[in-house]
């Protein structure tokens, strides 16, 4: 091992938020959302990227759209931290505010422009989601140093999740050989979508798949020789970012902004929405995966928050009923009920029984259709 780090961390923070709905809303995703330490999932992916040390940047990749309440929330995080975290972000956060989405991969290629031209030399990128639960964070740590390592060596590196049930909604990963004296990195053999029950029962019991993070980190020099092996129309889209010049940006909420730069603007008028996992993942031959020491959650369901949300008895009234969980703005009281989730946030109220949680996207688009 070569005791790399990374020197850079890239947090993706587009998000549209339908599935913890009407808390999380276009215009809040779930990502600003906080639990009951008032520290919210943005929040906590800073704290994540500050723990691993960069030397570099911090970007945080965005919509315009929502940057004014992001920018907010990380001078919040700001005004709590130590001195030395605190001038990390003064100094080297950038939020950069994407024209349109479009999708994971083009705003990835979009940070190795903007660190290349923050500083010609190797960059070792960590990406991070901006919507997961991770502990402990000495853990999260110590595996992005094993990553770090790997990723120094021309390595794609995911991050694999060991699963605990035959869930569904993640794609997986087929682990195979151990390329590491403590089995705990492991070459990708192949990337599954998302699979039926059957076929996830299958998987679980097999114990050669993990779930896909979502988080990686690589070497801007390999992703860029990558997307021009695979996606070399999105490759000569971004060409024109070597002749730019690095951007000077303006304070948003005292945080470094950069919105309306126009080689971006540029690149991305003409670049497809692609997901990382599809232009690179799956095709690259350079593919490792990390398996995951921490505890990962990506809380995409209302009863996966209720796990992490400690309620009190003052939020809610409850009258011969069980079992139940309220997350509310006003006053709610349950009478002769059982293992009820009742959301009333946004002016819109969600009454959903425990496990049903796969609904919520249908109602969001039932919503949509009304309107």
């Amino acid at each position: 091992m070569c005791n790399s780090n990374f020197t850079d961390v890239v947090i993706l923070a587009g998000g549209f938020g339908e599935r913890l709905w009407p808390a999380s809303t276009p215009e809040f995703p779930k990502q600003f959302m906080a639990f009951a330490d008032g520290i919210s999932f943005l929040q906590n992916a800073v704290i994540r990227a500050l723990a691993v040390e960069p030397s570099g940047k911090i970007l945080i990749i965005s919509r315009p759209e929502i940057c004014a309440e992001l920018t907010k929330q990380v001078k919040a995080l700001k005004e709590k931290l130590s001195g030395h975290q605190k001038k990390k972000i003064e100094n080297d956060l950038y939020v950069i505010a994407e024209p349109c989405s479009r999708h994971t991969c083009p705003p990835l290629l979009l940070a190795c422009k903007f660190l290349e031209l923050a500083e010609k030399s190797e960059h070792l990128i960590l990406v991070l989601t901006s919507d997961q639960v991770i502990s402990p964070l000495e853990n999260f740590v110590s595996d992005c140093k094993k990553a770090a390592d790997f990723a120094h060596q021309g390595k794609f590196v995911c991050f694999a999740i060991p699963p605990y049930e035959p869930s569904t909604g993640f794609g997986y990963i087929n682990m195979g050989e151990p390329l590491d004296s403590e089995n705990s990195v492991l070459k990708i053999e192949s990337f599954k979508e998302k699979p039926d029950l059957e076929t996830a029962k299958a998987y679980l019991a097999s114990g050669k798949y993990a779930w896909n993070s979502g988080m990686f980190g690589f070497s801007n020099s390999l992703f860029e020789s990558e997307i021009k092996k695979y996606e070399n129309e999105m490759y000569k889209a971004f060409k024109v970012f070597d002749t730019a010049e690095f951007p000077k940006p303006e304070l948003l909420n005292s945080i470094k902004y950069i919105e309306n730069w126009q080689p971006l603007n540029e690149a991305y008028s003409s670049v497809k929405s692609i997901a990382v996992d599809n232009a690179v993942a799956e095709r690259t031959q350079n593919a490792v995966c990390v398996k995951a020491s921490f505890n990962w959650d990506d809380v995409g369901s209302w009863d996966s928050f209720e796990k992490y949300f400690e309620q009190g008895e003052e939020e809610f009234i409850s009258v011969e009923s069980d079992g139940n969980f309220v997350y509310s703005d006003m006053p709610v009281a349950l009478c002769g009920v059982q293992d009820l989730i009742v959301v009333v946030k946004n002016g819109k109220i969600l009454v959903m029984k425990k496990g049903a949680s796969s609904s919520v996207r249908n109602v969001v688009k039932k919503f949509k259709e009304k309107q």
